[in-house]
């Protein structure tokens, strides 16, 4: 039986050379904020990216400044 992640920590690549972690419940809901806020945006514009799953938490960005995501599932809870 195929294990299911609890949620997903999204790594974003920033051109600056930082790289933030944001978590999602489900691949679905990143998918959902990927397709329509991040590349459905201007590139110069700034965009909301929910950091955790607190209301009204946000880290502003640009889409340009990312330059890779990568996607990692999580299996165990969220270690603070």
């Amino acid at each position: 039986m195929a294990r299911t992640p609890r949620r997903y920590a999204i790594h974003l690549h920033l051109s600056g050379g930082q790289s933030e972690v944001v978590h999602f419940a489900s691949l679905e809901a990143f998918q959902q904020w990927y397709g329509g806020v991040l590349t459905a945006s201007a590139a110069d514009a700034f965009v909301n990216v929910p950091i955790s799953e607190m209301e009204g938490e946000y880290l502003v960005l640009r889409p340009s400044a990312v330059i890779a995501i990568r996607v990692e599932p999580q299996y165990n809870g969220l270690e603070e």
